[in-house]
């Protein structure tokens, strides 16, 4: 979502010739790292704006900061290596699925193919529990390195060296997956207030909006990635930073006839511009009504800010089901999560996403998203998993789910008057759900191979890949949606109607429940997408004043 732009994002190419014995082979794991299988996936690419960092950005500052070194883990000793295997004679097999290549075989030679092939063979070993050095649970998965995260990501709130020059466009977004990442972890955050004070400050223009960095021109997403890091940190004084007159007049100008929104002055009308809008006018309370100097304006004053949006992203979804950044473009997963969140913010789940979205085909295209034995997800058809997905598809669930269960649940009329639900109607977790996507295959894709085990910490797109900001916010975003339940209510705790629905969540409970207790993040709001009672919070603030 990010306005800068990215470059592919490949495996590394392994050499698969040869059969290789894993080390200390145990009885306990089925595990043979065979010749490759060719199975029909491709190279990972990310197209521009979904808020990467650059490849070479990564690359370079691994090499130029001994604080951003990607340091290996150290050796333990001999006695922790004996301890290490007794634990292990304890552990649950890891299911044959995670750790065998695929049962069907291409014979067709690609390039595509290779680096799928090399993707697969650096994920196995992590998958089948192959380490001495980690600490796993009773299932085989290594332990959420909670603390090595949570001092990488206040590592990236502090000074960076020079090669991120080159992203300094889009240092909004670095503030807003470090913190979003923290508040994931369980830290508060609050320290960042007065940082994040000065910084806003002088980011926002006196036109409205923010831009990537001091001096640049107001764009769309570093402006939703400010005001949702204005939301995380919280408190009246951040609050108040924020213009929102000239903020609404900005909206208003990006608004278009079509029912689209411009990302800048003169820039790209896309599915995020629309995710964006509902995002901030909903935070801030925003006016509906468009100013006169909008494009979008009409005499008659019925055009809104939300005009067309829902009819623009129907018309961005695609003949496999998921949606592109625009009409008639390819499906891609953190477009569709876009219009998703999008819909779900202007109006219940139910209602609107199955009036505008052909639900089954959409679905369809999500669960072809995951992959076996990987676990992980895609961003589009025939690309490798990268951790982002986790969030970007692995998100999109809740909403769908919400879509397809919440008709008795946000119907104030069904159910007795305190708000139980009849004993036939489904909710998020039954067994139905599970046929969409594995819980427990993103769970272990995230914990075993997403994660930078060395002392450098974060999360990252795959094992050949290091850690950043951008994938340790994303991968953490998806593991809270794989390891709750969310849905919506009309009724408060008070028992009173409430104006709009409200999320409530529930932590999952299960044989998908890989992880243990300690390895649980907290939640975030499945369209805001950050910890839901920041969200309330600062729609609350808003909702209770009297004009701008």
């Amino acid at each position: 979502m990010s306005n800068s732009n990215s470059n592919s994002n490949n495996g590394s190419a392994t050499s698969t010739n040869r059969r290789v014995r894993p080390e200390n082979h145990r009885t306990r794991v089925a595990f043979r790292r065979s010749r490759p299988s060719a199975a029909a996936m491709a190279a990972a690419s990310t197209p521009a704006d979904t808020g990467r960092p650059a490849e070479s950005e990564a690359k370079v500052v691994n090499e130029t900061d001994d604080g951003f070194v990607d340091i290996s883990a150290s050796e333990p000793d001999e006695q922790d290596l004996l301890a290490s295997q007794m634990d292990r004679q304890s552990f649950s097999p890891v299911p044959a699925i995670f750790t065998s290549p695929p049962p069907i075989k291409e014979t067709h030679r690609s390039h595509t193919l290779t680096q799928q092939n090399a993707t697969m063979h650096e994920c196995l070993p992590l998958l089948a529990g192959d380490s001495d050095t980690l600490e796993l649970n009773r299932h085989g998965v290594p332990r959420l390195r909670r603390e090595a995260h949570v001092k990488y990501l206040h590592k990236q709130l502090g000074k960076l060296p020079a090669p991120y020059l080159i992203a300094d466009a889009s240092r909004p977004w670095f503030l807003f997956w470090s913190l979003n990442g923290l508040a994931l972890l369980g830290e508060d955050v609050s320290m960042y207030r007065q940082q994040l004070i000065d910084t806003a400050r002088a980011m926002q223009n006196p036109n409205g909006g923010f831009g990537g960095g001091h001096g640049q021109m107001s764009h769309l997403a570093t402006t939703f990635a400010l005001i949702l890091s204005i939301a995380i940190v919280g408190g009246e004084e951040l609050y108040e930073v924020i213009d929102r007159k000239a903020m609404w007049k900005w909206l208003c100008s990006l608004k278009q006839p079509d029912g689209g929104v411009q990302m800048a002055y003169g820039g790209e009308v896309d599915v995020r511009g629309a995710y964006c809008t509902t995002v901030i006018a909903g935070l801030l309370n925003m006016p509906l009504e468009l100013s006169p100097d909008s494009p979008a304006y009409t005499p008659d004053g019925k055009t809104t800010l939300f005009t067309g949006l829902a009819d623009y992203v129907r018309r961005c979804q695609t003949f496999e089901g998921g949606l592109g950044g625009k009409p008639d473009t390819e499906a891609h997963g953190a477009y569709t999560f876009c219009a998703l969140g999008c819909l779900a913010i202007l109006d219940a789940p139910h209602r609107i996403i199955p009036k505008y979205l052909d639900v089954p085909r959409l679905i369809s295209w999500l669960s072809s998203r995951q992959y076996a034995p990987e676990g992980g997800f895609s961003g589009r058809t025939n690309k490798l998993v990268d951790g982002c997905y986790s969030h970007w598809v692995g998100g999109c669930w809740p909403l769908v789910d919400a879509a397809l269960t919440g008709a008795s649940e946000l119907d104030e009329n069904v159910g007795d008057d305190e708000g139980e639900l009849p004993a036939n109607s489904q909710r998020p977790g039954d067994p139905h759900e599970e046929k969409w996507f594995s819980r427990e295959g993103l769970i272990r894709y995230i914990l075993c191979c997403a994660q930078d085990q060395s002392k450098r910490g974060g999360l990252r797109d795959k094992p050949s890949r290091p850690s950043d900001a951008y994938h340790s916010c994303y991968v953490l975003s998806g593991l809270t949606s794989a390891q709750h339940d969310w849905d919506m209510t009309y009724v408060g705790e008070d028992d009173t109607i409430l104006a709009e629905p409200r999320w409530r969540v529930r932590p999952r409970t299960g044989a998908d429940q890989v992880f243990d207790e300690e390895d649980r993040v907290a939640t975030i709001h499945p369209a805001y997408t950050i910890p839901e009672q920041k969200a309330y919070a600062m729609k609350a603030y808003f909702a209770a004043k009297t004009g701008f």
